[in-house]
């Protein structure tokens, strides 16, 4: 496998992790400690101590898309969702659900990208937020906007070049709580953590020396 990125096989489900992807969000462990064994020496994935349903609830609930899995037991794998979301959260990343094609990237279900400026594996979130004292709400106005036409599809995200995550399709803007900030299909979210009015753009980073490619 790449580096690091693990692959442990079960009877049932295979269990992919992403560390270059994880945000320690600690759902896992929390949820399923048997399954993901923290602080162990050697292997720590277990698939086997959980069924293939439960194995794909947790990865179903890890928003940073850094553990997925394939179902061997016949049964479907995991399906887009009906409503592309983008949550927008407390002091932290952007965190996507949707069919995603992020620039360079395999296809994804699932990302958090850095909102802060400050990540070392840009366009993706490492956590930088939090040791750098990121603040940010997660609770940002409500714009107005009209239902979507479609609410599911294909997600595109291009990071301009020293510039905001450039989105085109389908999407919802939801606050950490659920509630809807804007319904777009096309939109600019800021990533240099500067803007004024985030999650959007507001052209700061013209001005505050953010590089990113």
């Amino acid at each position: 496998m790449s580096k690091g990125i693990e692959e442990v096989v079960g009877s049932a489900v295979t269990i992919r992790f992403d560390a270059s992807k994880c945000i320690h969000s600690r759902g896992c462990v929390l949820g399923r400690p048997d399954v993901f064994v923290p602080n162990a020496k050697g292997e720590w994935i277990h698939p086997d101590a959980a069924s293939a349903d439960e194995v794909a609830e947790l990865a179903h609930n890890c928003p940073s898309g850094a553990i997925t899995y394939l179902r061997r037991d016949g049964k479907p794998q995991e399906a887009p969702p009906v409503v592309n979301l983008v949550r927008v959260r407390e002091n932290g990343p952007l965190a996507f659900h949707a069919e995603l094609a992020i620039d360079g990237q395999d296809a994804m279900l699932r990302a958090t990208l850095c909102r802060c400026g400050r990540s070392a594996s840009k366009p993706f979130c490492d956590g930088s937020h939090a040791a750098d004292g990121f603040a940010a709400t997660g609770e940002p106005p409500t714009s107005e906007s009209t239902p979507l036409a479609s609410r599911n599809g294909a997600v595109t995200i291009t990071p301009a070049k020293d510039g905001p995550l450039l989105i085109a399709g389908n999407l919802e803007i939801v606050s950490g709580t659920g509630r809807t900030i804007l319904r777009c299909t096309k939109a600019a979210l800021c990533r240099c953590g500067s803007s004024a009015n985030k999650p959007f753009c507001d052209g700061t980073h013209k001005t505050n020396g953010f590089r990113a490619p």
